[in-house]
């Protein structure tokens, strides 16, 4: 299983970078996860367009969804350049009715899952977590039968997080502010809570994205490792994990 960061900041990307947006691969299949804006300008330095399989969204905030307008274009342009009829399946819940009708298009289609149970996207297992957030978001546990990433999108700080972490390879954290800010209104966590839930749910490796646009980053991750004795990472463009 290989994990490239296409986007990791929260709210609006930095120059040349791109908002939430994560391509997992296993073997020859590659899953979209969430598409934030600049995503898809900043995909296709790691993959062609049309070699994406599937698309995931936990959500939908513009940070997370802003460029599936763009991907549908780019898809209905390619497939008269290249005379490639597929569909790209784009999954995300139904809880908003507006924003799911728009994930159907002339090269796309929406297909809704169920968030109380197992989703099957080519090698990828997928279980959801409702986070805390102002609107209906969902976490994933995302196996391939050999390895585990844990994606929190966003969420204030639960303790349902840890028995879903429970011994995950990675996880992936909202980290949307400061050790010492209260990021729980917004709907966001800090790097000490993301730090805490590693901790206590044994993870191999933390991940801190959805990034500040504020501040020194890398103070974030200087921490996080007050509460988590593992391997910290922090996002950026490009950042790969693989086992």
């Amino acid at each position: 299983m290989k994990l490239t960061v296409v986007g990791h900041w929260g709210g609006y990307p930095a120059k040349n970078n791109a908002t939430s947006c994560y391509l997992l691969e296993k073997d020859s299949f590659s899953l979209l996860i969430d598409v934030g804006s600049g995503a898809l300008s900043c995909l296709q330095d790691y993959k062609e367009i049309m070699e994406i399989d599937a698309v995931l969204l936990s959500h939908y905030h513009q940070d997370h969804i802003a460029d599936i307008g763009v991907l549908q274009y780019a898809w209905l342009v390619n497939s008269y350049l290249t005379e490639d009829k597929r569909v790209l399946p784009i999954y995300g819940h139904r809880e908003d009715a507006a924003a799911f009708s728009v994930l159907t298009h002339e090269c796309t289609k929406g297909i809704a899952y169920d968030p109380t149970r197992v989703l099957e996207i080519g090698p990828f297992s997928i279980t959801f977590l409702q986070t805390v957030h102002p609107v209906p978001c969902y976490g994933m546990r995302i196996s391939d039968g050999e390895r585990t990433i844990v994606y929190t999108a966003d969420t204030s700080y639960q303790k349902e997080w840890i028995p879903f972490s429970k011994g995950a390879d990675l996880l992936i954290t909202d980290c949307n502010f400061y050790a010492e800010q209260d990021g729980s209104k917004a709907g966001h966590m800090n790097s000490k809570e993301g730090a805490m839930i590693a901790q206590a749910s044994g993870v191999h490796e933390l991940l801190l994205s959805h990034l500040p646009q504020y501040g020194e980053q890398t103070q974030l991750a200087q921490e996080a490792k007050r509460d988590y004795n593992g391997r910290v990472h922090l996002a950026c463009k490009g950042f790969t994990w693989q086992k």
